[in-house]
């Protein structure tokens, strides 16, 4: 394997690593933050268990996103350093607004709110939960911000003496409508997935405890479960309502600006009006779309996705031979190294990622129905299939999380960054021309090697901490650690002097 093949498998494995734990983050964030606002305001202990036992799955998840995550500012400046000489004047930017203005807060009051119970204001230390709530999603707007000009360069220009992308309007790409689609279907899928983790972990404890048959069990899972049951399925409606909003109107946004992306999610060879949606699709899935046989479809749904029409001119969706032929046209049929471009994405991969992004969410959907009916009306319940459909369900919109991305990324290819016709068009990069000159495949296979044994070995850890603490269950006794709630110390006493205490 060359090096750009070793640099792109290196960039995918520790990416999708790396993302496992950010929806988790974004989502869970502003859930602990309603269940201590609950506490604050009504000052039922229940929702201050609950803060702390989904607080302290939180941290965990948060500190194994921040180790993993590191490692992707490496690559740019390593394995792809002339991506980074090419845009980094742009790319930059965005990265730098993440670390400054998102990242630095949310550590800084996420410190503060770990080690704050007994020293700050109930109200201050609340408020700073919902700086790191508040935080969390604006570090995912920034990092959007620089992926959406990835997909759809706006606010710069092309610098032909230094060969460089140069910005000119910052502007212009934090309102880039790529970003403006991409970050609610994003934040919204956080929701989903947090809704989902929420729910799934109280419904285990609520069937198990009401199994018990013991009165002061059933009484905690009426108590404590069945509120967080109640706030995950919130979640999950909002959620999942947002994700379907966003991703049509992102899918024809995507329509516009990478034709060539939707109609390889379709396996669309050829263009056609009135274009169903398809299910199932067989035959060869590579790019020559030979013997490809749509076997189950739904009439007019894809072009109603891409055009908002179900049928008629206004319909009309371009296939992948068209668009292979259009971009050949006008950006040439041959890279630098005189191989042929392929304008075309692997066509299984966009297609079954982008299926599986849409039916992992079949999980969040039956759990949620499953909450609705059997803890209705104040109930609890001890059946276990609702348990069980809950264990399943907490890994599937993970899942569908890293699908997404995964077609996102791949259905841009051969682009690491795609032309935009309608504006900028001398800003495009091809993934082959970004890949460091300089690095060996040989340092690239040691470092893929080293990185993948490592996060291998941080996944147990994850999965044994997440795992250890979610079946310990909430706390059985809390107490207010405020200080309102303290006794005043005695005079002279050393109270104000005590070591910070970590509080889980």
């Amino acid at each position: 394997m060359d090096a750009l093949a070793l640099a792109r498998w290196q960039f995918a494995i520790t990416t999708v690593y790396h993302f496992i734990f950010v929806p988790l983050t974004i989502g869970l964030a502003p859930l602990v933050a309603i269940m201590q606002t609950a506490w604050v305001r009504t000052g039922n202990e229940r929702w201050l268990r609950l803060t702390k036992f989904f607080g302290k799955l939180l941290l965990i998840n948060f500190a194994l996103g921040v180790v993993t995550g590191i490692v992707q500012e490496f690559q740019f400046g390593m394995n792809w350093s002339e991506y980074s000489r090419f845009v980094g004047d742009v790319f930059g930017a965005p990265l730098a607004m993440e670390a400054l203005a998102a990242f630095f807060i949310e550590s800084t009051f996420l410190g503060l709110w770990i080690f704050g119970w007994d020293r700050l204001n109930k109200k201050v230390h609340l408020a700073c939960i919902w700086a790191v709530a508040i935080a969390t999603n604006l570090s995912a707007f920034f990092i959007l911000a620089a992926n959406s000009w990835m997909q759809h360069p706006v606010g710069a220009i092309y610098n032909p003496e230094t060969g460089r992308a140069e910005m000119n309007d910052i502007g212009a790409v934090l309102t880039n409508n790529t970003l403006w689609a991409a970050f609610p279907h994003q934040i919204t899928a956080t929701f989903l997935t947090a809704g989902t983790f929420v729910t799934g972990v109280a419904a285990w404890w609520m069937v198990r405890l009401v199994r018990t048959r013991k009165a002061e069990n059933v009484e905690l899972a009426r108590d404590v479960y069945r509120p967080a049951v109640t706030l995950g399925v919130i979640a999950m409606l909002v959620g999942g309502i947002g994700v379907g909003v966003s991703g049509d109107i992102q899918g024809k946004i995507m329509y516009e600006q990478q034709p060539g992306k939707m109609s390889s999610a379709e396996a669309l060879c050829q263009g056609q009006e009135g274009a169903a949606f398809s299910i199932l699709t067989i035959g060869d899935l590579s790019n020559s779309c030979e013997n490809v046989r749509h076997l189950i479809e739904i009439p007019g749904l894809a072009s109603y996705l891409g055009t908002g029409h179900f049928s008629g001119p206004e319909s009309y969706l371009p296939g992948v031979e068209d668009v292979q032929e259009q971009m050949t046209e006008r950006y040439g049929d041959v890279t630098a190294s005189g191989d042929p471009v392929t304008y075309t994405p692997n066509l299984a991969m966009t297609y079954w990622s982008f299926r599986l992004m849409i039916g992992m969410a079949a999980g969040s959907v039956l759990l949620a129905l499953m909450a609705l009916w059997l803890t209705r009306k104040g109930r609890v319940t001890d059946n276990v299939w609702f348990a069980r459909v809950g264990l399943v369900a907490i890994p599937m919109p993970f899942l569908a999380n890293s699908f997404g991305w995964i077609f996102t990324e791949m259905g841009r290819q051969p682009w690491v960054v795609a032309p935009n016709p309608t504006g900028i068009d001398q800003i495009r990069l091809l993934t082959e021309r970004g890949v460091s000159t300089v690095v060996s495949p040989g340092v690239v296979l040691t470092s893929m090697i080293v990185f993948t044994l490592v996060y291998g070995a941080l996944a147990v850890v994850w999965f044994t901490l997440m795992r250890r603490y979610a079946v310990e269950g909430v706390p059985l006794s809390v107490r207010d650690e405020s200080p309102e709630a303290q006794e005043p110390p005695d005079e002279g006493s050393d109270a104000a002097d005590r070591p910070l205490s970590f509080a889980y």
